[in-house]
């Protein structure tokens, strides 16, 4: 029976890839302008905060695989199947809001991207990125691994590109690795730096990936005869795997910032400030990666976004809709329209950065709070409920993220 088995046994790599999809949420372009701001303002002062949102969100999209994985449902179809209709209602409605606010950040990545680098008009650049649609639709004519293999290779550019910015930046190393996982909590004697530590931390796990990660996993369990305790265990190593490129992506722009702009008693608050300093301090090659790397990030983090939608319309409201391409596009349209309207109304990018953070501070909890509540439960998940350790540091977790994005919030409503 054991030799049976393992003749259907799946080479590992078949298990890589829905965690890169998620990953690139990680690294989209509302993250950057934070980052930024806090390496130009304090140095590698804050570099740990990364470390420690980073491990969080390693935590939450492993509980989101496991759900998939375990009880063949993502998470917007568990929340429609366990929740009464009026609150599903109430929660599909959120994370569509969530959504919206999550594409302010990439559009305007996007558009600040190919404004950099080809000099097109904010409001043209924006209603490009509707073309990722189209790019989905054709890659998935050829199978939903294609999509995947070319956002990984968006992952691999922006990565690339910022191993190019440290070599041109010439960073500490060794503080780098200090303050890298070493808590400094000198710097909160500002309130500016606990503000920016709050917007690392509370704004890192997106809504919108926990829907998409419970979802997509499930494409390794189709039509798979391995046990779901092999499946999970690689798709832990897949989100390991991702997440840590995250880490380091989002670690390298704080850590580029700290070396360049704060060393040079320089504070820079938007993308676009960032792309005008680098090149008289660095050269041209440093400014066109940056700005590579912020088109990458901007039409994958976009892309994914556009699935994610897809995930929660279908999941929530309990549909199939046979002309998908129809459905991606009046999601992206939908979503696009916010951004759209902004940029007519020529509202600053990093205004939109800081409201896109602001709506997703109000509806991460939740997100946040059915999935620990579900992989918790032992009725639901069997033997794969959420051990006590891992119980305690989840709803830690969750508790953390939702009193943070509260003050976060509480912090940009009053103006302080």
């Amino acid at each position: 029976m054991k030799a049976v088995r393992a003749s259907f046994r799946r080479p590992f790599w078949f298990y890589l890839g829905p965690a890169f999809l998620v990953s690139v949420g990680y690294m989209d372009p509302g993250n950057w302008a934070t980052s930024l701001e806090a390496g130009s303002r304090y140095g590698y002062a804050l570099l740990w905060i990364v470390t420690l949102s980073s491990a969080i969100a390693v935590l939450m999209q492993v509980l989101a695989a496991k759900l998939g994985i375990v009880t063949g449902m993502d998470l917007a179809q568990a929340i429609r199947e366990r929740y009464s209709p009026a609150m599903a209602r109430f929660l599909f409605v959120t994370a569509f809001l969530a959504m919206m606010a999550t594409d302010l950040a990439e559009f305007m990545g996007v558009a600040l991207a190919l404004n950099m680098l080809f000099g097109i008009p904010l409001t043209w650049a924006v209603i490009l990125t509707v073309f990722d649609v189209l790019l989905i639709l054709w890659l998935e004519r050829y199978g939903f691994r294609w999509v995947e293999m070319v956002i990984l290779a968006f992952v691999a550019t922006i990565g690339m590109a910022y191993v190019l910015e440290i070599f041109f930046a010439h960073p500490a190393l060794g503080e780098v690795a200090w303050n890298a996982f070493v808590p400094n909590t000198t710097v909160f004697k500002s309130s500016t730096a606990l503000f920016l530590a709050m917007g690392i931390l509370g704004a890192t796990v997106m809504p919108h990936n926990l829907y998409l990660h419970s979802a997509q996993v499930k494409t390794r369990t189709k039509g798979n005869p391995e046990s779901k305790q092999r499946v999970f265990f690689w798709s832990v190593v897949d989100t390991v795997s991702a997440l840590s490129a995250a880490w380091l992506v989002n670690g390298a722009i704080l850590v580029m910032a700290a070396a360049v702009f704060y060393k040079h008693g320089l504070l820079v608050t938007e993308i676009d400030q960032a792309y005008l300093t680098l090149e008289p301090l660095l050269g041209r090659a440093a400014a066109l990666a940056f700005a590579i790397a912020l088109l990458a990030s901007g039409v994958s983090s976009s892309t994914t976004g556009t699935l994610a939608g897809q995930v929660v319309f279908e999941g929530f409201l309990n549909i199939r809709v046979r002309n998908i391409a129809a459905l991606r596009l009046f999601v992206r349209l939908l979503t696009m329209a916010p951004a759209l309207v902004a940029v007519w109304l020529s509202v600053r990018p990093v205004t939109l950065l800081v409201l896109s953070q602001v709506i997703l501070s109000m509806q991460l909890p939740f997100s946040i709070i059915p999935l620990v509540s579900f992989t918790s439960n032992r009725k639901l998940m069997g033997s794969f409920a959420n051990p006590p350790l891992t119980k305690v540091l989840a709803w830690a977790a969750a508790v953390l993220i939702t009193a943070l994005n509260l003050l976060l919030l509480a912090f940009t409503v009053l103006g302080a």
